[in-house]
Formats: C-alpha cells, sequence, structure tokens
C-alpha cells in the first residue's frame, strides 16, 4: 500500500481569519507535504526491506542511518505533518479542561507553558518542528528537533501537540517574524482538543 497524502481536516480557507492563509496551505499541504510523500513512495519501491511497514516503522528503522537519511528525511516529514494538521482548527485556542490542568500541574501555568514552547520554537536554528510532548514519566515536557526528526524517531515522548517552524510554514503570513507565527498558534490555532485526545490515549 501506497502511503497517501491525507485530506485537510478542514477547509483551505478555514484558517485565513486566524492568520493562516489559504495560498500558505496550498503551497504547504499540496506541494511540500505532498512531495514527501510522493518522494517516500518511490524510494520504498526501491527497497524491498522497507516494503509492507507501516509509517511509523519506517521512521524509526531510518532514523541515524546515513543510507537511509533521505527516506528518514520523507518518513518523518510525512509523519510530522500528519499530526501538524490535526493539531491545526479554525476553533483552536482553547484548552479543554483535563489538559489545562495537566498543564498547570507540569508546567505551574498556561501561561509558562506558552513561554517555554514559544522559547524552543523561536530557539530551533533553522528549519525543524516544536513539540509539546508526554515524557516516560508521565509528565508533559515541551521540546525541539531539527529539520524531519521527532519524538517518535528519538523515543524521547508521545507527541500531542507539533508546531513546524521551517519557513514556508509560515513565511507568507508572517515573513521572518516566527515569534508571532508561534503565539498566534498557540492562542488561535492550536486544536488542543486533539492534544488532549492524545494524552488520554497516552
Amino acid at each position: 500500500m501506497a502511503f497517501e497524502l491525507p485530506k485537510l481536516p478542514f477547509s483551505e480557507n478555514a484558517l485565513a481569519e486566524k492568520g493562516m492563509c489559504q495560498e500558505t496551505l496550498e503551497l504547504h499541504h499540496g506541494k511540500h507535504h505532498n512531495a514527501y510523500v510522493t518522494t517516500l513512495n518511490t524510494l520504498v519501491e526501491q527497497d524491498s526491506n522497507l516494503q509492507g511497514k507501516s509509517l511509523e516503522e519506517i521512521v524509526k528503522l531510518s532514523y541515524g542511518r546515513d543510507d537511509l537519511q533521505k527516506v528518514f528525511n520523507q518518513a518523518g516529514q510525512h509523519w510530522n505533518h500528519n499530526l501538524f494538521w490535526e493539531n491545526l482548527s479554525p476553533k483552536g485556542g482553547g484548552i479543554p479542561g483535563k489538559l489545562e490542568q495537566k498543564i498547570n500541574e507540569d508546567f505551574g501555568s498556561v501561561d509558562t507553558f506558552k513561554e517555554e514552547f514559544k522559547t524552543a520554537a523561536t530557539g530551533q536554528f533553522g528549519s525543524g518542528w516544536a513539540w509539546l510532548i508526554v515524557g516516560s514519566d508521565g509528565k508533559l515536557k515541551v521540546t525541539k528537533t531539527p529539520n524531519a526528526v521527532n519524538p517518535l524517531a528519538t523515543g524521547e515522548g508521545k507527541a500531542i501537540l507539533g508546531l513546524d517552524v521551517w519557513e514556508h510554514s509560515y513565511y507568507l503570513d508572517f515573513r521572518n517574524r516566527r515569534p508571532d507565527y508561534v503565539m498566534n498558534f498557540l492562542n488561535n490555532l492550536a486544536n488542543y482538543e486533539y492534544a488532549e485526545e492524545l494524552l488520554n490515549k497516552a
């Protein structure tokens, strides 16, 4: 089975009033993410050891291997974006009760969590991701990764919220103002309901 580009859980213009324009989504989802999927399928077709494996298996198998670096780049980005689209919502920004309680327990306050997340996202030099994860100790933590790397690959924890900080994710809307993009995500776009669903399964 070939990997497929997932449909967005909202229309391409649904986030425009929240700071992510239709052109950004058309380019990010329709061009960038689609290219990762297309390239990954080509690479899997060329390697019998990868055929029949799930996306998660390929991410874990290829991470840290020089001979599979290109495979990891595509698989990692496909996995990252699958989560990212679910982490966005035109009704985003509101944190449901159980997740808010957990954030307050593990960070001290929602404001402290947002500040730590902003620091991670803006402090990731070049391309990469910022994450809210459930660590092995059951506590929420903020982390960051370069390029296509993710918590699934590193084994650092279970990602419940991920933010793409590659420039193509925000340049049309925010130019080089990554901090504004990050705070807009946290306050207006983040689908915390979905993050809470993942927390409940962690």
